[in-house]
């Protein structure tokens, strides 16, 4: 028996794992783009997720791990290997210290430390994902970043289980070590947060969510900015000089500002179309193509460096091309 069949005849043996073949991966995207996968497995089982990961490797089939898909672009010819999702959301909370797994969906995380009287976390409501995708792209808005709670990270990094400390982490701006070590699986985090009067946290969030909700429609099939922002002490002196104080945010300059400049709202592809109240959302508004999603988003990257010589950089992942 070849090897790929027995690695394949193996992840059927493997417990507690769901596997579905040909399935369409764009019912696991927020964008509702992308072709099917070979085979996509999930399990809240971290043992059995390492093992299907084992045998997925060793079959030779090329092997992506994804999170809750909402920053994920997938190819419209899908993806011709093994898909795994660790889903295991476990949520504990002891004291001001919270254990959570990274299946966990992040706003449940935000709500039950609200309702824990425990701040820290009431900025993030509204961000839609998985904790794991939050910490693997340090997960922020409002100024503040899930990073600056995490205290420890558990993951595995292809041979053994570790355990990260948050500087060793190397958390920077929509950064982190994990984001560049594909290899590495976070399982699990450990946060510190400050007591403080659920009432009010309630109202930071509920004023957030009713802004993000406006700008981001919970409906709307996006991955919320598509560009990161960009860090102003960091631009050419020539760019830093046009840039008008008024759309400074912390330090950051909005990729939307540059966006503006380059007639990015209102523009369409196909079924994928900017906003035309914010250059740096892109949707699919209807049966959109990732092809139109990508060629819409080189468009935009092409223009902002042909004016302002800065190269944009996505915010999203992308899988099968």
């Amino acid at each position: 028996m070849p090897e790929v069949d027995r690695s394949l005849q193996h992840l059927q043996d493997i417990p507690d794992l769901r596997i579905l073949h040909e399935t369409p991966l764009s019912q696991y995207t927020r964008f509702a783009i992308g072709g099917p996968a070979s085979m996509y497995i999930e399990t809240a089982s971290a043992a059995a997720f390492l093992e299907a990961l084992r045998a997925a490797r060793q079959s030779g089939l090329p092997v992506a791990v994804i999170g809750s898909g909402t920053n994920l672009i997938v190819s419209d010819a899908g993806f011709g290997g093994v898909v795994l999702r660790f889903t295991a959301k476990q949520i504990c909370i002891r004291g001001m210290e919270v254990h959570v797994e990274a299946g966990a969906d992040l706003q449940t995380l935000v709500d039950r430390t609200i309702e824990a009287g425990l701040k820290g976390m009431e900025t993030l409501t509204g961000i839609p994902g998985s904790v794991g995708a939050a910490i693997y792209g340090n997960a922020g808005a409002y100024g503040h970043s899930i990073s600056e709670r995490v205290t420890a990270v558990s993951f595995h990094d292809g041979e053994e289980n570790r355990v990260l400390l948050n500087a060793e982490c190397e958390f920077r701006y929509r950064e982190s070590v994990f984001k560049r070590r594909k290899d590495w699986i976070v399982f699990s985090a450990e946060l510190a947060l400050r007591p403080a009067d659920p009432d009010e946290l309630r109202k930071i969030a509920a004023d957030i969510r009713k802004i993000r909700d406006q700008k981001y429609p919970p409906t709307l099939k996006c991955a919320g900015s598509i560009f990161k922002n960009l860090i102003l002490a960091e631009l050419p002196q020539a760019v830093r000089a046009t840039v008008p104080e008024r759309v400074v945010r912390e330090g950051k300059v909005p990729s939307a500002y540059f966006l503006e400049q380059v007639g990015a709202k209102g523009m369409s592809q196909g079924d994928i179309r900017v906003a035309d109240y914010h250059a740096n959302l892109i949707y699919n508004a209807g049966q959109g193509s990732a092809r139109d999603l990508r060629k819409i988003i080189g468009e935009l990257k092409a223009r902002v460096q042909y004016r302002f010589g800065l190269e944009l950089e996505e915010e999203v992942q992308y899988v099968g091309f």
